[in-house]
């Protein structure tokens, strides 16, 4: 059908009216019966969901969006163009794995909706951007779609801020008078400042004892240990200390805004061989446990299984700086091997700031992850699968954590420390207390060997004895499960700590 009466018709006109009636039969016969349609009224700009009857009344009073000819939240396909066939030559194959970014306007109007709903300004700026040619005459580039293929080109290959800024200033004078792109990489991220994911600064004591957070938001001095919460308590600017919080389930909606991200979010279901080799956490005894434990999340192959990890680190790259810096990290076991602990799909959800480590009080600052976690385990968030074309409930579970035996520790609560530190041999594997170094060591491994192995009978090689004793036992997950189940464990501040 000719959509040239998007632009030059109005309500009212037949052929406004005939165009109207051909979107909506199209987008009900796609809509895989959908109660509700995004509504595509130059207000609503695809926004906004509606019943048809609802549609058509917006339709009717307000213009179609001259901005949408292709209708690819109804139903239709849209086709994309790689870099690699745009820019051609040498490096193609690294190329061709990456979207231009301008072509995903409208799939990424959908991710970032939410944040448009009060600000609707913010809103018609973009749109307005993505109208306006590059420069008078192109036909090929928007000031928006330009501005974010370059940032695409600019993320993919690490270029530096001052590099870009360079790069856009070289660009500007090479283009044809009038032209409209950025001349600083600044002005390009506040032009794009309204499609980027937010973060939150949440202020936590400096004791670790609480966080700011929900209840607590509005307090000026910690409950715990009366600590201030501020640097200089009489100017009340400068946090004591922060936690960077980077929400989640708008990540989540963002992968999946990505046709192929989506698609390789279901390889664990449609791309794995099955042939019952350990190859990946999918062929685990533990995946198939969690699928016929909780058959409706299992059912359901786009639901993610997680895995947290989190180690410190020290951020100035000094070995003599003591400061330690916690960054906690999600894995998404969805994707393939070669794809999940790649740095793209490895998402950062947390930045816990020095400059000491949390220790046992990193429960404090993983509330607002956990409240997260919870939502997308309990209920679950409604998310578009740009793959499929279509609206589902996302649901998401922690399937294990990744750490360093002292970090297993904080994150768990189990003791790492003493005589008895092995979880499933906790009875029967002692260490030895070393008094010059003040540390407990497990040196005499030994009685994990065969009864008549040669090393069992040495003493010079190791501590001047013999070692005879049987292999301990080892427990099983049950067995360690039901010692531990009724421990009421608090990690918080168990006393008034004095105020700094």
């Amino acid at each position: 059908m000719d959509r040239s009466w998007i632009r030059t018709s109005k309500p009212g006109d037949q052929i406004y009216t005939d165009g109207v009636n051909f979107i909506i039969n199209f987008a009900v016969k796609n809509g895989r019966g959908r109660e509700k349609l995004p509504c595509p009224c130059f207000k609503c700009h695809n926004l906004v969901h509606m019943r048809v009857d609802e549609i058509l009344n917006h339709l009717s009073k307000w213009a179609f969006d001259k901005t949408y000819t292709n209708w690819i939240f109804h139903g239709e396909a849209k086709d994309r163009t790689s870099m690699g066939t745009v820019m051609g030559g040498a490096g193609s194959s690294r190329q061709d794995q990456t979207t231009y970014e301008g072509d995903r306007f409208e799939d990424m109007l959908r991710v970032v909706e939410d944040t448009f709903i009060e600000n609707p300004e913010a809103l018609q700026s973009l749109l307005n951007d993505n109208e306006t040619p590059l420069y008078p005459g192109c036909t090929e580039y928007t000031k928006l779609g330009g501005i974010m293929d370059l940032f695409n080109v600019k993320a993919s290959y690490g270029v530096t801020d001052a590099g870009f800024s360079s790069f856009l200033y070289l660009l500007q004078r090479m283009f044809p008078a009038k032209n409209v792109l950025p001349g600083s990489t600044y002005e390009a991220k506040k032009l794009l400042s309204a499609m980027s994911l937010p973060y939150e600064k949440i202020h936590a004591c400096p004791n670790d004892c609480v966080l700011y957070y929900k209840e607590r938001e509005l307090l000026e001095s910690c409950p715990v240990c009366n600590a201030s919460r501020y640097k200089n308590k009489k100017k009340k600017g400068v946090p004591a200390k922060v936690l960077f919080y980077f929400p989640i389930i708008s990540r989540f909606k963002r992968m999946y805004a990505n046709p192929g991200d989506a698609e390789k979010l279901t390889w664990h279901a449609n791309g794995r061989i099955k042939d019952g080799l350990l190859r990946h956490p999918a062929d685990s005894p533990q995946w198939s446990f969690i699928d016929d434990k909780f058959p409706e999340f299992g059912k359901e192959e786009r639901n993610l299984r997680l895995a947290l990890s989190t180690d410190g680190m020290n951020p100035f790259g000094s070995l003599s700086s003591t400061y330690s810096t916690w960054p906690v990290i999600l894995v998404t076991y969805n994707l393939s091997s070669s794809l999940c602990m790649k740095r793209k799909y490895m998402m950062l959800t947390m930045l816990i700031s020095g400059p000491k480590q949390p220790g046992n009080d990193i429960d404090v600052y993983l509330e607002p992850l956990i409240d997260d976690l919870k939502i997308l385990w309990d209920k679950g968030v409604e998310v578009y699968d740009a793959h499929r074309k279509e609206n589902f409930n996302l649901k998401a579970m922690l399937f294990t954590t990744i750490q360093d035996y002292p970090a297993y520790g904080n994150l768990s609560g189990y003791t790492v420390k003493g005589g008895a530190e092995c979880p499933l041999r906790e009875n029967g594997f002692k260490g030895k207390w070393l008094s010059g170094s003040g540390k407990m060591a497990f040196y005499d491994h030994r009685c994990f060997l065969h009864s008549d192995h040669n090393y069992r009978m040495l003493k010079k090689a190791f501590n001047g004895k013999q070692n005879f004793e049987s292999r301990p036992k080892i427990r099983t997950s049950e067995e360690v499960f039901e010692e531990v189940k009724d421990i009421q464990l608090t990690f918080r501040k168990k006393k008034q700590l004095k105020a700094s």
